[in-house]
């Protein structure tokens, strides 16, 4: 028998179907409520309301569980490749021996883009940020690859050329925001070995591949590579309900993550870390300015809107920044504040009763620094990592027997009917 929730509207009682999820939420299905009652809802910034099905990213903010096909995080961070781990995400299965095989060798033989595409790159101010940048060429590829067939097959050349492209197109982007020589992707390296190489080899000083750094990349985008129904997901969904194209879509999701509240926290940890380091590296002063509501300061990369509990990404994000600060023996003052500031953090009762821990872009942000990512490409690496969320994301919604364009709805709170006043008498 179909469970409903009962609701009373002036007097009178309607029921809405429950829907159950498979890991046992619950959600009114309020689809009908207008259409029966002549009320909708009003949820300021969705926390409360559900915009789809999705059998792609599992979450309790409450428990700490993540899970992607219902593989835990922390499997595939110990166990699998980005490149394993976006074919999880996007197909729904891990890949065998010979479909990991056959998309390497995809993902390689679609690494280049066309030498037209440097014009563009070339016409951009200097100082452009290099997620505008990002957003606006991936939107150009449209024009670069016109013909979107809906086959299946072509579907999947269209993401697996996004997932290749995109890489090289950030790291193109780096090397001509500097005035030097850009690299070429090599057919004999990985995903994530080619996005070093492409971004740091240069004809004076030849990149040496470090295996432990290609592999902390690698966790690093599979901790990013999809989170449910966030901002720039959200973003995705919604200008892929006007059945826009895949390219579109994703340039949508990259303008989006670009904000500091959202993609940019990381870099924003930085930009936090400089002006406490300015302020003599003062961390009590900043720890009281956070708990202080009258002020304006807050401490970036603490807390998450949906975790209530220590983010299980952050968790692997700590363990690899520290390996790798110990390994690499480097010498940054800005990262030893930051280690500083996390250990009196987590101590602090303020801190640990309100369920502010150390999120993943806390860690995100000291990682990319460690390996020596320049600032104004971090929210792009976190780009990198998200594509094969958004790509998944967009397929599903495509394929959805559901689908309806979106279009919420809001409450008028403006003047009501008034007469118009002529030039003359206003």
């Amino acid at each position: 028998m179909e469970k409903t929730a009962k609701i009373i509207i002036d007097g009178k009682t309607y029921e809405l179907p429950i829907i159950l999820g498979s890991e046992g939420e619950k959600a009114i299905d309020i689809r009908t409520l207008r259409q029966k009652t002549g009320y909708i809802t009003y949820d300021p910034g969705y926390g409360s309301t559900g915009s789809c099905k999705s059998s792609i990213t599992y979450m309790d903010g409450e428990k700490g569980i993540l899970r992607h096909r219902g593989i835990p995080i922390e499997k595939l961070a110990a166990h699998s490749t980005f490149v394993e781990t976006s074919y999880l995400v996007i197909n729904g299965q891990l890949p065998n021996e010979d479909e990991l095989v056959n998309i390497r060798e995809t993902l390689n033989d679609n690494s280049l883009v066309h030498e037209d595409m440097q014009i563009f790159f070339q016409s951009f101010p200097r100082n452009s940020h290099p997620m505008g940048i990002l957003s606006a060429m991936v939107n150009t590829m449209r024009s670069f690859y016109p013909d979107l067939d809906t086959t299946e097959e072509e579907i999947d050349k269209t993401m697996i050329r996004l997932l290749s492209k995109v890489r090289t197109m950030a790291a193109m982007s780096y090397k001509i925001s500097r005035g030097h020589k850009v690299v070429y992707p090599r057919s004999d390296y990985s995903y994530c070995a080619n996005f070093l190489n492409m971004m740091f080899d240069n004809p004076v000083k030849p990149y040496k591949i470090d295996s432990e750094l290609v592999r902390a990349l690698n966790v690093f985008w599979i901790l990013h590579a999809d989170h449910e129904q966030n901002c720039s997901t959200s973003a995705v969904r919604v200008v892929g309900s006007g059945r826009v194209n895949v390219y579109a879509t994703i340039s949508a999701g990259i303008a989006a993550l670009w904000g500091p509240l959202h993609g940019g926290a990381n870099q924003s940890v930085i930009h936090m870390l400089m002006d406490i380091q300015k302020n003599d590296g003062d961390i009590t002063t900043a720890i009281k300015k956070a708990k202080d509501k009258n002020d304006p300061f807050r401490l970036m990369g603490f807390g998450h809107r949906v975790y209530k509990t220590y983010d299980p990404r952050a968790k692997i994000m700590k363990k690899l920044c520290h390996k790798l600060l110990k390994r690499l023996k480097i010498d940054d003052p800005l990262l030893h504040l930051a280690m500083k500031l996390e250990k009196v953090a987590l101590k602090d009762e303020y801190f640990v009763d309100h369920n502010l821990y150390p999120n993943v872009d806390f860690y995100s942000g000291i990682f990319l620094r460690t390996i020596g990512i320049p600032l104004n490409m971090f929210t792009v690496m976190f780009a990198i990592g998200r594509l094969p969320g958004w790509i998944s994301q967009w397929k599903e919604s495509m394929d959805d027997p559901h689908w309806r364009i979106s279009r919420p709805r809001q409450i008028y709170s403006g003047e009501t009917k008034r007469g118009y006043i002529p030039l003359s008498k206003r």
